[in-house]
């Protein structure tokens, strides 16, 4: 589960196209906070194992509006990165390898992948289990023959990309334009505790489980994006259909051949494992968007059912075990984002995805603002609290943690919604507006802060009126001649 949360397919082409120096940036943030932040997560999810995870954390140690504010952003990401960049990846990774996806048909596969999403986890998680399963599998499968075919195709046919050592040489232009990317890789390794308290051994088992997946998390994603940067010439990543064009490409090894113009085709077994390969890519987008939405209708599920929302919306079903009514609201809110998507952006692609992602990514990260800190503050607020697996240090550690993992959080919600933030600032060298341009929305700043800014406030208006009404519901609930009595 943790393998689909945290290697999201869809942004390994989008974060190819930052370039060569994307890779020391990785390494970098890699250690920097993808390391803090799975320590964190072992520590809190082993000594806290609560229903709703991240919800539960921040409201031991923030409170009601805090934890509410959390439980919705944290969930809303979800169905808008299904209806938004994993829908489009997987439409056109059908278009360029099986079929051409047009008008109804591109609307009747992306209506059957969002809700064979919402399927698979409204069923008992003893079914529901088995996308993660074969997400982590296909993952694996798909990265580590991409890796081999690589190699292969290098010493066939030489690599295309061309990175050198000044390739490497740092700059800030770069570094804000993979901050919020490399923070939606690498978040995600408290998925599983949104569901602590049905773990057999959460204290023996979120540590090793986070730890592991955070290791293969750096492999898995390093290699395929080293692998893209290799092949195909800079100017050749696409936001969108970087990885695929990749494999296009390398797949030509197994037959098939280049153009003159680039244009890629592939025959026999190229052809063949090629589209194999884009069956194992959708599955794989298909569990990516399992995994979260498993966890975080849990999270706010829990939320609801704690007074942190509408109590109604957290009914878990007696007969699946699932929280269905968020599960169809998750469904819901996915579709409505694919259909104005589509209708907006047209036949540009890029600016649908691009648009879509960042909301994602905001919507995401901007949760984990109280979910990091709650780290430090349980240290020192719960100090008798037993922790299995406790990260080495004192209150002092604990801190620089929080802060760290906190600042890049910041940072990325920042860049997100103002591309270019900093850029030009004090001397800096870049292009403010160069992102825009990326995006799909030169010119149109004003446009695009709006697909970015309104979400956030409509969210953050839901977070705070869902705490309204959870605690509004509390109160009906408590008898007049019991309102004197200690709470039991």
């Amino acid at each position: 589960m943790l393998l689909c949360a945290l290697v999201g397919l869809d942004t390994i082409g989008a974060y190819a196209s930052i370039g060569p120096q994307g890779l020391l940036w990785f390494a970098v943030v890699a250690v920097l906070f993808l390391l803090p932040s799975s320590l964190m997560i072992s520590e809190l999810g082993s000594a806290f194992p609560a229903e709703g995870g991240p919800y539960a954390w921040a409201r031991l140690a923030f409170g009601r509006i805090a934890a509410s504010l959390t439980a919705v952003f944290y969930w809303a990401t979800n169905p808008v990165w299904l209806g938004g960049s994993l829908t489009i990846t997987a439409v056109a990774t059908i278009s360029a390898f099986l079929v051409e996806l047009e008008g109804v048909s591109k609307y009747a596969v992306a209506l059957a992948f969002i809700w064979g999403a919402i399927g698979a986890v409204i069923f008992s998680a003893s079914v529901g289990k088995w996308l993660p399963r074969i997400g982590a599998i296909t993952r694996v499968v798909t990265l580590g023959f991409f890796a081999v075919s690589v190699v292969a195709y290098g010493v066939e046919q030489g690599f295309q990309g061309d990175i050198s050592l000044g390739d490497l040489s740092p700059t800030y232009a770069v570094f804000i334009a993979a901050v919020p990317l490399l923070a939606f890789k690498f978040v995600g390794s408290e998925v599983g505790s949104n569901a602590g308290e049905e773990m057999k051994n959460p204290k023996r088992d979120v540590p090793a489980a986070v730890l592991r997946s955070a290791a293969l998390t750096f492999v898995l994603y390093g290699v395929p994006i080293l692998g893209i940067l290799l092949v195909l010439p800079p100017s050749q990543v696409g936001l969108l259909d970087g990885f695929i064009d990749a494999i296009r490409q390398v797949f030509t090894v197994y037959g098939g051949s280049v153009a003159a113009d680039g244009t890629v085709i592939l025959t026999g077994w190229g052809e063949a494992l090629g589209d194999v390969a884009a069956v194992a890519f959708v599955l794989a987008l298909l569990s990516s968007a399992g995994a979260w939405i498993m966890g975080a209708d849990r999270a706010l599920a829990a939320a609801c059912f704690d007074g942190a929302g509408p109590p109604w919306l957290g009914r878990i079903s007696r007969r699946l075990g699932t929280p269905t009514r968020v599960n169809l609201a998750s469904g819901l809110l996915a579709t409505t984002v694919m259909v104005l998507a589509f209708e907006l952006a047209g036949d540009n692609g890029n600016r649908y995805f691009s648009a879509t992602l960042n909301v994602a990514i905001s919507t995401s990260i901007v949760a984990y603002v109280a979910v990091y800190p709650a780290f430090a503050r349980l240290r020192r607020t719960h100090p008798g609290v037993g922790r299995p697996y406790r990260v080495p240090g004192g209150r002092a550690v604990a801190l620089v943690l929080s802060t760290l993992t906190t600042g890049f959080i910041v940072l990325a919600v920042c860049e997100l919604v103002w591309p270019g933030f900093g850029v030009g600032w004090f001397g800096s060298a870049g292009d403010p507006d160069a992102q825009l341009r990326e995006f799909g929305f030169e010119g149109e700043r004003a446009l695009f802060e709006l697909t970015q800014i309104v979400p956030l406030v409509v969210l953050g208006a839901v977070g705070v009126a869902f705490a309204m009404l959870g605690r509004a519901s509390e109160r009906v609930a408590v008898p007049a001649d019991a309102a004197t009595e200690p709470a039991s």
